[in-house]
């Protein structure tokens, strides 16, 4: 039996593990986590950090002294460095470790972008805070993030030096080599594409379009999967992601780019030596295309061919994440709901009763994610939000960080001069609605006038700008939707009477920011007689 190194043993890598054992291979997998989620599905497991290429190194020549090994390989993770670290010395098929080097470094990568002339962004990297006299070679906006890390960490939009110096902080904190990388903005949509790379040859295993919010921070709300753009703008987008891999040297293994649209054409954003996380190349992409890019890229590791990657069917994956604002976790509600509706794959729940949840700042932060797949686009759009919406999430009440949280005057049309507003408040209301705000009652009955057994009701003093508005909050829920979800999480019925308010307006403002999960901390504090009141 043919022996695989797969490095990583997180939900990312669960496909590869399992599409390996699939197709007859012994699984050895490796993850600095001893109790890595997937760790269970390999045939053996080694606790090892991924960043320790020797360690790696020394685990495969003991296997290939010991049996044989056939190749490593990743997907979903940072280290395609220490893959190819481990292969080039033992004579594995895969890339040079150089090669893998430059897609690992946004220094280096952007480098060899420059070299190739392909359209890639201007660059400066910063090795330590930047000095009160430092000056940008080109204009604001810029983008800053760490050269060395993965999933957003540290990665943000700057409109000026106030925001760069504290943005430059947090990147330089979160790289492994100190060294944050500041690059011209592209402006326009973004999507992320697949590729398993052998000989040379590149065969793409998907093009989805990726679902960007929350500046300053780049959060992926979710992605979809084929992209809706036209044939020949996908085509160019494709064209550029080809190009890229070639200037890196990836000629044997995988690829994953992100590529803006810009309105100058396609730039890229990065490419790396391995298959995408993000539920793209283990989900969605099969889902929709009924081919399991995983098992090209495995083949490619050991030295084969891969076969089989052209798609069996036109269908629509869609990945949607659900969020929290901050604080400590009492109940999660509607997860079952949300895997019993019609289309939906998978939910995944990252939120834990007792655990401590914030707003996410990057791409590894978010509650959960929900993936859909469907005969049309509409269908599986609609049912991954529907599912999303489903999961609801409790938190404690009392909570300092929520408090502040709630608390703060942070609205629309109310951002400081370090730009947007980080994190936003669930419903962009305008300055006019704002002040209706300002003008109603502030309300707040003693505990006793709330309902202290289910389905008991309270009583809300009226808000007709806001409930009739119909704006919608970051998960896409209307007002009277999340007063709906409010009613389902919190076991009470939420009626409006001006005569019988116990609620004004600390109850909106809760909600305008904190959404429906502002509304049920803000009654439950009010409960316990503190809280946000």
């Amino acid at each position: 039996m043919d022996r695989i190194l797969i490095l990583g043993a997180g939900i990312m890598q669960g496909p590869a593990i399992r599409c390996a054992r699939d197709m007859g291979l012994e699984t050895i997998v490796v993850d600095g986590d001893p109790n890595a989620p997937m760790a269970s599905l390999a045939d053996r497991f080694e606790p090892v950090d991924l960043k320790d290429s020797g360690k790696i190194e020394a685990l495969a020549r003991s296997l290939m002294e010991n049996g044989g090994l056939g190749g490593v390989m990743t997907a979903g993770t940072d280290f395609s460095a220490s893959v190819a670290w481990a292969a080039e010395k033992l004579g594995l098929p895969g890339i040079p470790y150089e090669a893998a080097l430059d897609a690992s470094d946004k220094e280096r990568m952007r480098r060899r972008f420059r070299e190739a002339a392909l359209p890639s962004p201007d660059y400066i990297v910063l090795t330590g805070p930047p000095g009160e006299n430092f000056a940008l070679p080109f204009d604001f906006p810029a983008v800053i993030k760490p050269v060395d890390n993965m999933g957003g960490r540290g990665c943000r939009r700057v409109d000026n030096y106030g925001e760069f110096r504290d943005a430059a902080a947090d990147a330089l904190r979160f790289s492994r080599s100190g060294r944050a990388i500041v690059e011209e903005y592209m402006d326009g949509p973004e999507f992320s594409v697949d590729a398993v790379v052998f000989q040379g040859e590149v065969t793409i295993c998907g093009l989805a379009d990726r679902h960007i919010f929350f500046p300053p921070c780049f959060i992926e709300m979710g992605h979809t999967m084929p992209s809706e753009f036209p044939q020949k703008e996908q085509d160019a987008l494709i064209g550029v992601f080809i190009e890229g891999i070639r200037a890196l040297g990836i000629t044997n293994g995988a690829a994953k780019g992100d590529i803006k649209l810009t309105p100058s054409g396609p730039m890229i954003g990065e490419i790396a030596a391995r298959l995408s996380g993000g539920y793209m190349s283990g989900w969605t992409y099969p889902y929709a295309s009924g081919v399991e890019p995983v098992r090209g890229a495995i083949n490619a590791a050991l030295g084969r061919r891969p076969r089989g990657l052209a798609p069996l069917r036109n269908w629509t994956s869609a990945e949607r994440a659900f969020i929290s604002i901050p604080g400590k976790v009492a109940e999660i509600t509607g997860v079952e709901e949300a895997r019993s509706l019609p289309h939906i794959r998978d939910v995944f729940v990252r939120a834990v009763p007792g655990g401590r949840i914030s707003f996410p700042e990057n791409n590894v932060s978010k509650a959960g994610n929900v993936i859909s797949a469907a005969p049309d686009r509409e269908s599986a759009v609609t049912a991954a939000g529907q599912a999303a919406r489903r999961i609801l999430i409790r938190l404690a009440a009392p909570d300092r960080e929520t408090d502040a949280f709630l608390e703060s005057a942070c609205f629309p049309g109310r951002a400081s001069s370090s730009g947007p507003v980080f994190p936003p408040p669930a419903f962009a209301v305008s300055a006019g609605m704002l002040e209706e705000l300002a003008a109603l009652p502030d309300i707040s009955g003693p505990p006793e006038a709330f309902p202290a057994v289910p389905g008991g009701k309270l009583y809300l003093y009226p808000f007709p700008a806001f409930t009739g508005s119909g704006l919608k909050d970051y998960m896409g829920r209307t007002v009277v939707e999340s007063l709906a979800a409010a009613e389902i999480l919190g076991g009470f019925k939420l009626e409006i009477d001006r005569d019988r308010a116990a609620l004004g307006r600390a109850f909106w403002a809760a909600l305008i920011r904190g959404g429906y999960q502002g509304a049920v901390y803000h009654i439950d504090a009010a409960r316990h007689g503190g809280g946000n009141r």
